[in-house]
Order: C-alpha cells, then sequence, then structure tokens
C-alpha cells in the first residue's frame, strides 16, 4: 500500500481549505461506450522515462481508437493546470494527470469533478489532505515510491556492510516521487548509525541539474563514498561529476538509484553503479484497463500499484534489452 497516498485519508471534506468542502462527494461518473475523448497531462518531457510514459500512453489509446488530447506542461505546474483546464473546456470524457507538484495540482483536479469529468493520477499524486482517491479523484495507478527508497538503501547497506557517506541527490521539490523516495530511504538508515547523509540538495530529477549538484556537493564533501539519486537522470549526471573530479564511479563513489532506465542498466553492467529500483513507464496498458472498468461500473481501488523489479550486476545484462 501506498503510504503517501493514503495519508488523511480519514479526513473529513470540513478540513479542506479553498472551499473545497462545499463540493459533492460523490465521484463522478463515466458513461459507458465504445470509443472516449481523453486528455492526458503530461508534465514534462525531459527525460528518457516521461518519454517513454508518453509513448505507451499514445499508443494504448491508439491501439484502443481513443481520441488522446495531449500536453506537456514544460516543467511547469501552473501550464499544467492550465492545460487541465483547457482539457475540461475541451469536453473530454476523461483526464489522465501526472502531477507535476502535490499541492499546486489539486485545483485543477477540483476543477476537473466540478465539471464531471473523472481523473486518474498517473506516477504522482496530489496532497492526499486536500485531495482524496475515491472522491475528488479516482485512483492513483503508480509505484510504491517510499518501498523503491528503501530497496535502494538496502541494497547500499548490504554493498558497504552498513557504512557510508551519502550524498541525496533529490527529486523536484513537492513532487510525490521525491518526497517518498527521501522517506523510504532515510527511514531505512535511520537505524543504521554508520549510514550518514551528509549532504541533500535537489537536481529536479535531471540529468545536467543532477551533475551540476554532484559536482558542488562533492567539492564541499570530498570524503563521500556513496551517491543517493531519486532517478537514473540524476545518477548519470553524477556518473559525470565525479569522473570530472578523478575518482572512479562504482568503485571510490557507489551508486544507487531509480527507475531502471538503459542507461543505468549499462552503467551497471560497466560496473559504474550499484544498482537501480525501476520505476515502470508504461502506464498505458493499466490506465486505460482502469478506465474501461470504470466505466463498466466496477468499483477502482484508491490506489493501483504498478509492481517494480530491481537491477543488480546479477541480472542487468539479461534485461537491458527490455529497458527503455
Amino acid at each position: 500500500m501506498l503510504r503517501r497516498t493514503f495519508l488523511a485519508l480519514a479526513a473529513g471534506a470540513a478540513t479542506l481549505p479553498f472551499g473545497f468542502a462545499a463540493l459533492a462527494q460523490e465521484l463522478p461518473k463515466l458513461e459507458a461506450k465504445d470509443k472516449y475523448k481523453v486528455g492526458f497531462a503530461q508534465t514534462e518531457s525531459n527525460n528518457p522515462w516521461r518519454i517513454a510514459q508518453t509513448e505507451s500512453m499514445k499508443s494504448e489509446a491508439a491501439k484502443l481508437g481513443h481520441q488522446l488530447v495531449y500536453t506537456d506542461a514544460a516543467g511547469s505546474a501552473a501550464k499544467q493546470v492550465a492545460d487541465v483546464n483547457s482539457m475540461i473546456a475541451q469536453g473530454v470524457d476523461l483526464i489522465f494527470l501526472a502531477p507535476r507538484e502535490e499541492k499546486p495540482l489539486v485545483p485543477a483536479v477540483m476543477a476537473a469533478k466540478r465539471a464531471g469529468i473523472p481523473v486518474i493520477l498517473l506516477d504522482r499524486s496530489v496532497d492526499p489532505s486536500l485531495a482524496k482517491p475515491g472522491r475528488d479523484y479516482l485512483t492513483f495507478i503508480g509505484s510504491d515510491f517510499v518501498e523503491e527508497g528503501r530497496r535502494a538503501a538496502e541494497a547500499l547497506d548490504k554493498a558497504t556492510n552498513g557504512k557510508a557517506e551519502i550524498i541525496q541527490l533529490e527529486g523536484t521539490v513537492g513532487a510525490s516521487p521525491a518526497n517518498d523516495r527521501r522517506k523510504g530511504f532515510e527511514d531505512y538508515i535511520k537505524d543504521k548509525p554508520g549510514m550518514k547523509i551528509i549532504a541533500s540538495q535537489s537536481g529536479d530529477f535531471a540529468r545536467d541539474k543532477g551533475r551540476q549538484v554532484a559536482e558542488t556537493l562533492l567539492q564541499a564533501h570530498p570524503n563521500a563514498t556513496a551517491i543517493y539519486a531519486h532517478n537514473d537522470e540524476m545518477a548519470m549526471g553524477a556518473i559525470s561529476a565525479l569522473e570530472a573530479a578523478g575518482k572512479t564511479p562504482g568503485k571510490d563513489v557507489l551508486i544507487v538509484s531509480v527507475d531502471g532506465t538503459r542507461d543505468a542498466l549499462q552503467a551497471i553492467i560497466d560496473g559504474k553503479m550499484l544498482a537501480t529500483v525501476e520505476c515502470n513507464p508504461k502506464f498505458g496498458p493499466k490506465a486505460f484497463e482502469v478506465m474501461m472498468r470504470y466505466a463498466k461500473g466496477e468499483k477502482i481501488p484508491p490506489v493501483v500499484v504498478n509492481e517494480d523489479r530491481f537491477f543488480d550486476k546479477s541480472n542487468a545484462a539479461q534485461m537491458i534489452a527490455d529497458a527503455y
């Protein structure tokens, strides 16, 4: 069960700000029909994971014959809210939303609810104290980000015998994957006195930003023995930073990450990364399956979990052909 998605789930509507308590409690319905006009509000397209997710959504919509209204917020929460409002104005039947940040996208979710359009959140959630699955939006489909962080910490713990000076490269500030991957990792190491996070800063899930932040933190903390990156793009940036600093990634500094990209698996094969926890980007089949189940009147759980694999030197070479 995803931890953050269920936080405050039992809190009453009277606790909601912005006048949300006045909204009807009933979730918008979806009329059963053969084809749908569906919105997909993507947060950005600046890395392989997002590109793979978008391609999966587009190809599944085309396969099923649905009309997909696609937008790219280019990393702007404000633009993403505007994108959702545009979809509402276009009269879509349902909106798939990958929220850039937890709080800023709540008004977009509520606007769709007021318009009678169900929303399915993909891969990132919104603040559970302000909007709730099964009432304000249909469900959240995605990975257990807390578990991803925990698995990354466990891998590093085993590889270092519980002794590591760690630099943490965090994802986008305010995004649920960044919040939860940090929580999972830090919760695991809190009882490991030899594993210490000596510096932590956002690299915004981007390769170049991750490289820049890693360079700065490595200069300030030359004693670092490990890097935990919240995604593979930042991990790849960290590898570049280490090499530029004359260090050998995978030997002088161990790197663990999350995503399971082709580049990360190749880095594992090359000995530059220790491990990466998969965060499956291929949402299309599951997303449209859930939509159709809802249209048929099925009860949809508040969270639909994608099962993720774990990659290290034991399986990276065998799995890379399937990576994105």
